[in-house]
């Protein structure tokens, strides 16, 4: 695909990190399309060039870099209404020089965890996710006294575990409030994400990091509608295309694909296996999240069929 195809603007994108796991964004210039916005930096793919010429051409041209490595993150395409692009993004896994704003741009290094902050164009929002997102998710298991529930989870980010669902529905809705908030305080101190199997607007009350949506939640929510705010994560539990689709409409930032294996907690539910996976959420723009029957042990086979992770409640639960 050209720049120019089908009135679609091709565009080489750069995920570009230094030493300390900090990634680089540059300010588009006032005037220009998404003027202001912060991106992560690259350039328009040319008639017959390769991506990765394009982006050793615009890195170059723009930040003054030499781009000696690169591998396929993801392709995201968008529709802004009075343009529809397609990223191709890659990951700069080797470069020599240093970065400077040769087109007059400011730039800034940022940790994948402070992407959310940064006003970016909505095509480069998922880029944000396969970044700051941990690999692994602990989805909470109903667990009756709160002290206890409380203590498995500071287990499990001490452990490592740097991404937590809480879902607790047998909690009135004060109680949950309180829990959602200890456990907040817990993720915030070992640096983690958490985000609550509830409504958006109990997300957002809580002061979490964001909601995740069951398939049914989100099929309450029309077409184009995202229930929360940019900067706060939103996930949603997918089962099949159709549910896909309308996750992505939603604008959602991450999905959970289930189940991958056979589950106990599930029997009656058809696996997917991992090819089946696969060709579910091939050209999804989003990390997917492998879960049903897996646990950390998978998470590489995950990754070979298409899933930037797992997620598990056993797997990952903390034995105490």
């Amino acid at each position: 695909m050209s720049g120019s195809a089908a009135g679609v603007v091709h565009v080489a994108v750069g995920v570009v990190a230094d030493g300390q796991g900090r990634v680089l964004l540059a300010q588009r210039h006032a005037g220009t399309h998404q003027g202001g916005k912060w991106e992560f930096p690259g350039g328009k793919v040319e008639p017959g060039e390769h991506v990765v010429a394009a982006l050793r051409r615009e890195l170059a041209e723009e930040i003054g870099i030499i781009v000696e490595a690169t591998e396929p993150l993801v392709r995201i395409p968008h529709d802004y209404g009075d343009r529809h692009v397609v990223l191709d993004v890659h990951r700069v896994t080797a470069f020599r020089g240093d970065a400077r704003g040769l087109e007059g741009q400011p730039l800034e290094w940022v940790q994948p965890a402070d992407l959310p902050r940064f006003d970016l164009p909505a095509a480069n929002r998922p880029i944000t996710a396969f970044l700051a997102l941990p690999r692994a998710c602990l989805v909470t298991p109903e667990v009756a006294n709160a002290d206890r529930f409380l203590a498995g989870i500071g287990d499990a980010l001490r452990g490592g575990t740097r991404f937590v669902q809480l879902r607790r529905h047998d909690l009135a809705r004060e109680e949950l409030l309180a829990v959602i908030r200890d456990a907040r305080d817990l993720s915030r101190s070992a640096g983690g994400v958490l985000v609550v199997n509830a409504s958006p607007e109990l997300a957002l009350e809580s002061g979490a990091d964001g909601c995740h949506l069951s398939a049914r939640a989100a099929a309450g929510y029309s077409p184009g509608r995202r229930p929360l705010p940019p900067g706060a994560w939103l996930g949603i539990s997918c089962h099949d295309r159709a549910e896909i689709e309308h996750a992505l409409s939603l604008r959602a930032d991450y999905l959970f694909v289930s189940p991958v294996q056979p589950t106990p907690t599930h029997p009656d539910a058809v696996p997917l296996g991992w090819h089946g996976l696969r060709a579910l959420i091939r050209d999804v723009p989003v990390p997917v999240f492998a879960l049903g029957g897996v646990g950390p042990a998978a998470l590489e086979t995950a990754r070979r069929h298409g899933a930037h992770g797992i997620a598990a409640i056993r797997g990952l639960w903390p034995r105490r």
